[in-house]
């Protein structure tokens, strides 16, 4: 089987492993390449830090996640959390960036959703999708040889409509990894998330047994993979991430697109 190569965009140093980390060991398991980029540098995503601290945080958290999931880079922007703009120095960066890495799917989050950097961070990704091939746009850095595919990675969002769930990877075998996956994440799952979303944290997760961890992880973050999952109406399948191609970039067929997520 030829070799893949996957560019995960999120917004946050945590969105990458939660929307595609569990793709990404069984992709990188099976010898393909996977790149994360968080477009943030998260220096907002906590209760009490110090921004500046908290940003050199969590860019080790994202090293200690990729050297766990075997992806080959984890890049971390200088944006500002909670205050990434549409600009076209922004633009630039992420093209060049897809440019360089030569991917054959770009992943981001979906024009639909809550938070204003995961919009900012869709829309980016997606203006990329035809600048990509121009080559008097960022002349520095040279065109791919052909544009990659673009998708969306699952959300809980219904308006204007649900993700459509045109491909999966079932990972029902490999949840223990998603969840460590996500615990290199403390700053995150352990503290902030908790904190914002209003139930109690563990009291002191540095020192929890992995099993408890995993079941917190799982109660609270859970639902990332097990409503995926439900959107495909297979009874053998429990977790799953799911994806939706985009109309933008390259496109493939259905089957083909299907065929990209296969291991």
């Amino acid at each position: 089987m030829a070799t893949k190569r996957f560019l995960m965009i999120g917004a946050h140093p945590d969105d990458p492993d939660v929307h595609f980390g569990a793709a990404a060991i069984l992709l990188t398991r099976a010898g393909h390449q996977v790149k994360f980029v968080s477009v943030t540098n998260g220096e907002a995503g906590h209760q009490q830090m110090d921004p500046a601290a908290l940003a050199a945080r969590r860019y080790g958290e994202t090293q200690a996640a990729a050297k766990f999931a075997g992806v080959c880079e984890y890049q971390v922007l200088s944006n500002r959390d909670a205050r990434l703009e549409n600009t076209l120095a922004n633009r630039e960066a992420l093209t060049r960036i897809i440019r360089e890495f030569q991917p054959d799917v770009v992943l981001t989050h979906r024009l639909c959703d809550y938070h204003p950097d995961h919009r900012t961070t869709a829309q980016l990704v997606m203006d990329t999708s035809f600048l990509v091939r121009v080559p008097l746009f960022c002349p520095g850095t040279p065109v791919p040889p052909q544009n990659p595919v673009y998708a969306y990675v699952y959300d809980r969002f219904t308006d204007p409509r649900r993700i459509r769930p045109d491909a999966y990877m079932a990972v029902d075998g490999i949840m223990d990894e998603a969840m460590q996956l996500l615990a290199f994440h403390e700053s995150q799952f352990f503290e902030w998330l908790p904190w914002v979303g209003g139930f109690a944290p563990p009291a002191d997760h540095k020192n929890m047994p992995w099993e408890e961890k995993k079941a917190f992880l799982l109660e609270h973050w859970g639902h990332f993979y097990t409503d995926a999952a439900r959107l495909l109406g297979l009874p053998d399948v429990k977790y799953a991430e799911v994806f939706e191609q985009s109309e933008y970039g390259k496109c493939v067929t259905p089957e083909e697109f299907k065929a990209l997520f296969q291991v």
